[in-house]
């Protein structure tokens, strides 16, 4: 019963958590904390601990705490792939419709419409992420240099040359921790 209990649970969260892990926090402790009580609220406080410090999802990561927790690993791989499965239903059943309706001109319009808006969410995110790199501080502070070179620098090489991005990540990784070493050594 407690593994049909714990799918259920984490099937729930999977299905209404909406914005990534941190959303799903609140839904978790309401499920296991409030309704169920299988963790006192420290514990449930550890668990989102121990998920932000491991590779994954959040909401994955907690899952597989909170069911190794109540009912050992057979309760952590029942809560995570009650986590995870409504996702893959809903993926799957999309691209059966994809597939199926993709030469309709609706589909095809739909698509069309949604490529923009698309690029549009990846641009702002990559500006917010260039502005905390290159302006740490807000405007009122001082600009970055060493980020902003490298920026360029990695910028420019992706658009002509092509290269791996991680080779260019790990380069540019390599080249900050030199540089602001270097900057470390002179200003200390």
């Amino acid at each position: 019963m407690i593994y049909w209990q714990l799918f259920v649970s984490f099937f729930q969260i999977g299905l209404f958590s909406f914005g990534g892990g941190y959303a799903a926090m609140p839904l978790i402790r309401q499920q296991v904390v409030e309704l169920h009580s299988w963790l006192t609220p420290t514990q449930f406080t550890d668990i989102v601990t121990i998920s932000q410090m491991t590779p994954g999802p959040i909401a994955v990561n907690s899952a597989s705490f909170v069911g190794m927790q109540i009912a050992g690993l057979p309760g952590a791989v029942v809560a995570t792939l009650g986590c995870v499965a409504p996702a893959c239903v809903i993926v799957t059943v999309l691209a059966w419709l994809y597939y199926r309706y993709r030469s309709l001109k609706l589909m095809q319009g739909a698509l069309a419409g949604l490529r923009p808006a698309v690029v549009a969410m990846i641009a702002s995110a990559g500006v917010s992420l260039l502005v905390q790199a290159v302006l740490p501080g807000g405007l009122e502070q001082n600009v970055d240099w060493v980020a902003s070179i490298l920026f360029v620098a990695a910028f420019a090489v992706m658009r002509w040359k092509k290269p791996n991005p991680i080779v260019v990540m790990v380069s540019c990784g390599a080249a900050g921790l030199v540089c602001y070493s270097l900057l470390g050594m002179f200003a200390g």
